[in-house]
């Protein structure tokens, strides 16, 4: 009884903190770009030429991002998780709040390393960036942590939802970042040649 209670408590608490939590993800991350433009007069987002690797990517994670974000909004209003497949056994409130609680995180981490990074952060591969290889700070530990740091929130979406969708969303959004780690590091390999191969070595690609 005492946990049903408290089920019934977190789930709508979890379940408004998606939506505003997806919705605000989208605002900011639009709103930076928009302003970064804005003030030097160039895109930090780079798809890649099209049809390649790095652009079928971005595609991919757009389609699913935009899902993301119009399933957690509409399921504010409208109860639709049955379309999701949700897992009964795992939906109770530790687990909705552990999900909350790796998102809150993942996004502090990703914004901590984008602020690193500083005028360096780029999304996608920018071959115009040939000044300097970052291999400090956090770098010093992983050559992709802000990757990492999106893995940690798609475990999150999948705990705070735990379903068939947000399993799929999971398995397609860690498999993308693996594979656009790689294409990112053959680019700054192409750019920063043997700076980068030594870096590489000294450096684990994940932890």
């Amino acid at each position: 009884m005492f946990e049903s209670s408290i089920d019934a408590f977190a789930e709508p608490l979890v379940r408004h903190f998606l939506g505003i939590f997806f919705l605000m993800i989208g605002v900011q991350f639009t709103a930076r770009s928009l302003g970064l433009y804005a003030r030097n007069g160039f895109s930090y987002i780079h798809y890649g030429e099209r049809r390649s690797a790095g652009w079928w990517h971005r595609q991919l994670f757009n389609v699913f991002r935009t899902l993301i974000l119009a399933a957690v909004v509409a399921r504010i209003f409208v109860d639709i998780d049955g379309w999701f497949g949700v897992f009964p056994a795992l939906y109770h409130w530790p687990v909705l709040v552990a999900g909350m609680a790796c998102l809150i995180t993942a996004f502090g981490l990703v914004n901590y390393f984008q602020a690193y990074m500083h005028e360096q952060w780029r999304s996608g591969v920018d071959h115009s960036q040939g000044q300097h290889l970052l291999t400090g700070g956090p770098y010093s530990r992983s050559r992709n942590p802000v990757f990492m740091s999106v893995m940690l929130g798609q475990l999150g979406f999948f705990l705070a939802l735990p379903s068939v969708f947000s399993l799929v969303c999971l398995v397609t959004g860690v498999v993308v970042l693996m594979r656009q780690a790689r294409v990112e590091e053959r680019a700054l390999s192409d750019i920063f040649g043997d700076a980068y191969e030594s870096y590489r070595r000294r450096v684990p690609r994940w932890i």
